[in-house]
């Protein structure tokens, strides 16, 4: 295996990282989101969509690299205080201190290798040297796979559970919560 890293994700890197979330929403979420949904992602939307993010924040995205080529990345920051709410839309007592990783994802053919990993333990450690105490992330129910990597994380279900439209299909997903020190490596 070549050299595996993390890095802070450059304005470059965009084209990569759309195209990184379009493979992988094609073959990882083929079962949980819609056909049409999928057939109508817009590449170029995304790259603008993670520019913007990169520029501006107020996210921070990380991209894995395996040798020369960008195989997987993580967008994470401060979380709205929307989303680290109670079930009753109260704001919890951490809020404040509560990071969002907004998505993880590799790019199937480089899984299994550690990136999602070593994504998360940057992703966590960049929040902690921010100020936030623990993490949260919003998971398709359905992604068992997913569900799983943030158990092996430390991270569990805190009971919370949203439903997004998904092309006129309900998508439901599930809050993870945990620890920013991680038990991965």
């Amino acid at each position: 295996m070549a050299e595996a890293a993390v890095r802070p994700a450059l304005p470059a890197d965009v084209g990569e990282i759309a195209r990184i979330q379009s493979v992988t929403w094609q073959t990882g979420f083929a079962g949980i989101l819609p056909p049409d949904v999928l057939a109508g992602f817009d590449v170029a939307a995304a790259a603008e969509q993670w520019r913007q993010t990169i520029e501006q924040g107020p996210a921070t995205v990380f991209v894995a690299t395996e040798g020369a080529w960008v195989v997987g990345f993580c967008g994470a920051g401060p979380s709205p205080e929307s989303e680290s709410a109670a079930a009753n839309d109260t704001p919890v007592e951490d809020a404040a201190t509560v990071a969002l990783i907004g998505t993880i994802l590799v790019e199937p053919r480089w899984g299994r290798r550690g990136h999602g990993g070593r994504l998360l333990t940057a992703a966590t450690a960049a929040a902690r040297a921010g100020g936030s105490t623990r993490g949260i992330c919003w998971v398709p129910e359905q992604n068992k796979a997913m569900v799983g990597f943030f158990r092996r994380a430390g991270w569990v279900p805190d009971g919370v559970v949203r439903t997004l439209d998904a092309g006129g299909r309900p998508l439901r997903e599930i809050r993870v919560t945990g620890s920013l020190d991680l038990r991965t490596t």
